[in-house]
């Protein structure tokens, strides 16, 4: 099963400088994107009825963003040939046309168009031949003043929450400190960034042997063995070629999504690297290798930078967190209790993997599991169970002496239903993208409710210092003043423990008052702009 989407079929070099030429004609705006409004114009070319071309939109852009690149376009205008033979498109025809060479479409009244503008240059190579998606202008952040954008301006979805962000939120976000408190502050690559996966686990649980198995080859530093192996945090991604890159320069990276990572210091920076390498799955999905958590009597060794802090902060950016389990290491250390503690209001992210199940046989296995559910449940303190998928996720086949074939069976479906998962990630990344953006835009505005009330409780002139102490103290009470003024739910509310301990270092009298008028233009950005964002790049055949 691949990860991705490319071409339909086999495309002849005539054919890619057919489509080329094709795709320059329909790109009214020559931004590299295709957007709704390009496509019914030069789609209708077709004579395809209205639902086969809503399908075929529907399939080529798969990843819902609301406009069509090069190799997505050559994706439709295949489906528009497959379509045109009398072939009912579905989602199963993307698998079973893989190899089948599909000619160019017909398309009336197109050979006009294209003798009057034989002549235009050809920009779409480069992307067409690494499969890759045009970067948007830096200039979203690029400039402090930032110029106001018409909605019909913007090109897609990203584009588009970039500058809501730019224009409504960031300065609720400056104003009240949410970098500080909560969460850095966005940048252009923290919208353009590929969906990312974390694997957390003790060590020897078969992390780095899982993306080894994925990948089906091996990574620039990745070790592996019975003793903890991996003692960094390795971001697994694309490049030209394969090589490490060290923390520090990760960090300052303009391109790359780690400049947040700077806040834990020059020791964890020390201990993060990134193995870049050219591979099909990394143009899709990067990975984020993790440190094993530590358990029994090392876990009493303090790690140098704050590790529970570092995953959170990997959980808030990443699409899906795996929790790999070994049969013979069931038991949840103290670490293991924080970070999973870290990953709350993510659990809609984690997935848990039972690996090396087939080093016990299928009795022992059935206690395993249920050993493994009632340790999770008084974790994860919730009442729902959480998706277990078993298998023995490496390159070895499986052990049938001690599962049997029955067993061998149930590791081949369950390793599939994991990878229809690792699958949908690419599909679902824009989705993921709002719903994070919509999650830290309302985080956002409870922080500067919180913020504004813990500095209208304060004297105008004498008595500051114990009245800060005296809010601080008492910060829970504080939260359900504001949770009951501005009838906010409860569980959105930040942990009271990790708040208090950054307030410690702050003045609270400095703090900005309430500006009403920051918080109405988010209230609209997520009414209305949102929405209407979402509606202007929804199928143009719906």
């Amino acid at each position: 099963m691949e990860i991705g989407s490319g071409p339909i079929g086999s495309c002849s070099k005539e054919d890619l400088k057919i489509y080329q030429d094709w795709f320059n004609l329909a790109d009214s705006d020559g931004d590299g994107r295709i957007t709704g409004n390009d496509a019914t114009n030069f789609f209708a070319l077709s004579k395809l009825s209205r639902p086969e071309l809503k399908q075929v939109w529907a399939l080529a852009d798969s990843k819902r963003q609301g406009f069509l690149g090069v190799t997505e376009f050559i994706t439709a205008m295949q489906l528009v040939s497959l379509a045109q033979a009398g072939h009912e498109l579905t989602s199963e025809i993307l698998k079973t046309s893989v190899n089948k060479d599909v000619p160019p479409p017909s398309m009336e009244g197109l050979e006009t168009l294209v003798a009057k503008t034989s002549g235009l240059t050809i920009n779409a190579q480069s992307e067409l031949n690494a499969f890759t998606q045009p970067q948007p202008s830096s200039q979203w952040f690029s400039s402090k003043t930032v110029k106001k954008l018409p909605l019909n301006a913007v090109t897609s979805i990203i584009d588009g929450l970039k500058r809501l962000y730019i224009e409504k939120l960031k300065p609720l976000e400056v104003t009240y400190r949410f970098n500080d408190f909560v969460s850095p502050l966005l940048t252009n690559s923290d919208f353009d960034a590929k969906p990312m996966v974390m694997l957390l686990g003790q060590y020897s649980t078969g992390k780095t042997t899982f993306i080894k198995h994925l990948l089906r080859c091996d990574y620039p530093g990745a070790h592996i063995g019975p003793e903890p192996t991996t003692d960094r945090f390795v971001v697994v991604m694309s490049g030209p070629d394969e090589r490490s890159i060290p923390g520090n320069t990760i960090a300052v990276h303009a391109d790359m999504p780690f400049s947040g990572l700077t806040t834990f210091g020059g020791s964890f920076l020390s201990k993060f690297q990134c193995s870049q390498m050219p591979h099909p799955l990394l143009d899709e999905i990067t990975f984020v290798d993790t440190p094993g958590v530590l358990s029994g009597e090392k876990q009493r060794t303090q790690r140098s930078y704050d590790f529970t802090g570092v995953i959170s902060w990997f959980a808030a950016k990443c699409d899906l967190i795996l929790l790999l389990f070994d049969p013979h290491k069931l038991d949840i250390s103290d670490e293991f209790k924080r970070v999973i503690s870290s990953l709350r209001g993510h659990d809609d992210k984690i997935r848990v993997v039972l690996n090396k199940a087939d080093q016990v046989d299928t009795q022992q296995l059935m206690r395993v599991y249920g050993a493994l559910m009632w340790s999770l449940g008084k974790v994860l303190n919730t009442p729902e169970v959480v998706r277990v998928y078993i298998g023995s996720f490496n390159d070895k086949p499986v052990n049938e002496a001690s599962t049997g074939p029955m067993g061998r069976d149930l590791f081949e479906k369950e390793q599939d239903d994991l990878l229809a998962d690792l699958v949908d990630i690419p599909k679902k990344a824009c989705d993921r993208r709002i719903n994070e953006f919509v999650k830290r835009a309302r985080a956002a505005k409870i922080h500067a409710y919180i913020i504004s009330h813990l500095k209208k409780e304060m004297p105008s002139v004498m008595g500051k210092a114990k009245a800060q102490q005296r809010l601080i103290d008492n910060l829970e009470d504080e939260f359900a003043k504001v949770q009951r003024e501005f009838h906010l739910p409860a569980g959105d509310f930040p942990n009271a423990e990790h708040f208090r301990e950054i307030l410690q270092g702050y003045s609270i009298d400095k703090f900005e008052k309430l500006k009403p008028k920051m918080i109405q233009a988010v209230d609209d950005m997520l009414g209305y702009e949102i929405p209407e964002l979402l509606k202007k790049f929804r199928n143009p055949y719906d």
